[in-house]
């Protein structure tokens, strides 16, 4: 389903929030989402941009990733795990209602692109989808955060060394790119997976649900065809001040010199949806921590019976997961830890529970934490791992990855323990 058939479906079952009181994509939107970030919110007017309403938070909550491709919660790590090992080609189809509109002009002053926060750099687009071919290994899709720099220019955030980055560096006229605003919450969660190079990720979303997709107008590119706004042109070669904004962890990120996002042509949607993702909000924890679950839930399925995976929010989304495994023998438990480190390198703490613990719960990990871990047997630290940049506490080396010290928690049932004694009373 698109993204109107989504939210028609969260509006059929009393989930969706109408705002129709007048706000302004200038720090009020921000505000309003930050005061409930947890619920899909439906701007109806927003001054100064006629025709234009704005949706956030309608990927705040897993549960609504599991209703767009129709699983229950508890299936979502391995419907995902699944669509990563075994990709399909997507359709490309004629006509697409990304195209329903073809502005005559290119101003993107008249998008409502919203400012968050009085220390950002300015106007940001957060929830972008950028599709783009490298030259050796193809189709990429993945976001990039981007400053509204004047009527036809965006500075984009490009990570070094990753797919934008390198397929740039390869393309001395330019990088044709396009960017895709408002789409199904399966190809939010497959755009920020991280597969193979060679690993198509609208493939990705496609074996999630059905996406189909449309050549560009202007650029060699096929992109969704469902999606409510397109951005099409070159990323150039030009550089410019990128920042300062928040990230993940709800940091301020610096000030760079990025790539100019130069854009040709802008299509959308009749009456189209603008997409407002809020900087270190739910919406971006779940897209930057869902997508590593399944590459955890693998690598522990190589070693034991893992059964489900969950990043969590305290841990910024991103440093810390909830592992749930079968447990077959002593050891499992210490080989799970070892494979979640293996499958997430990011991963700060890990903690291992067994199947009857509720991972989506934090007063069940805790409660096994309490009931089940004893520090002398079940505490595991590795010193000086490579660990992620986003850690303050870690030690940032230039030019080199960052270090950490590494904990695994065993908070499973001991094996050779009277296993009576640690069931819990239900009633």
């Amino acid at each position: 389903m698109d993204l109107r058939a989504f939210l028609a479906a969260l509006d059929a079952a009393h989930t969706l929030r109408h705002i129709t009181a007048p706000t302004a994509p200038r720090f009020e939107v921000a505000r309003v989402i930050a005061a409930q970030d947890r619920e899909p919110l439906l701007f109806e007017e927003l001054p100064g941009y006629p025709g234009w309403r704005m949706v956030a938070g309608y990927v705040a909550q897993r549960a609504h990733f599991a209703r767009a491709i129709g699983c229950e919660l508890p299936e979502l790590v391995a419907r995902m795990a699944a669509a990563l090992a075994h990709p399909e080609t997507p359709p490309v189809v004629a006509n697409a209602p990304a195209q329903e509109v073809v502005e005559e002009q290119v101003d993107l002053t008249r998008l409502p692109i919203p400012r968050y926060h009085p220390l950002d750099g300015g106007p940001y687009i957060t929830s972008g989808v950028t599709v783009i071919t490298d030259p050796d290994w193809g189709r990429n899709l993945a976001f990039h955060r981007l400053l509204l720099r004047d009527e036809q220019h965006l500075v984009a955030r490009i990570v070094e060394r990753r797919g934008t980055d390198t397929a740039w560096r390869k393309s001395p006229e330019g990088l044709p790119i396009a960017v895709c605003i408002g789409l199904p919450p399966h190809v939010l969660l497959a755009a920020a997976t991280s597969p193979a190079l060679d690993v198509d990720e609208a493939a990705i979303a496609h074996a999630l649900a059905p996406t189909p997709l449309v050549r560009a107008l202007t650029v060699p590119l096929e992109i969704p065809a469902e999606a409510e706004l397109v951005l099409e042109g070159i990323l150039t070669h030009e550089l410019d001040s990128e920042g300062p904004f928040p990230d993940l962890t709800g940091t301020l990120d610096g000030v760079r010199q990025q790539p100019v996002f130069r854009v040709t042509a802008v299509t959308h949607r009749r009456d189209p949806i603008f997409h407002a993702l809020l900087p270190a909000g739910l919406e971006h924890r779940n897209l930057m921590g869902m997508p590593r679950e399944p590459t955890i839930f693998a690598a522990v399925n190589q070693v034991v019976k893992c059964t489900g995976v969950t990043i969590t929010p305290g841990g910024c989304s991103w440093l810390h997961a909830v592992v749930q495994i079968e447990k077959q023998g002593p050891d499992d438990a210490r080989r799970a830890i070892k494979a979640a480190f293996r499958g997430h390198s990011s991963l700060k703490h890990v903690v291992v529970v067994d199947t009857d613990v509720d991972i989506y719960r934090p007063q069940d990990v805790e409660w096994a934490i309490a009931t089940r871990f004893q520090a002398g047997r079940g505490l595991y630290i590795f010193p000086e791992q490579p660990s992620s940049s986003l850690d303050p506490s870690a030690r940032q080396i230039p030019g080199e990855k960052s270090r950490s010290d590494k904990l695994g928690v065993d908070a499973t049932i001991p094996w050779d323990a009277e296993k009576e004694g640690y069931v819990r009373v239900k009633y």
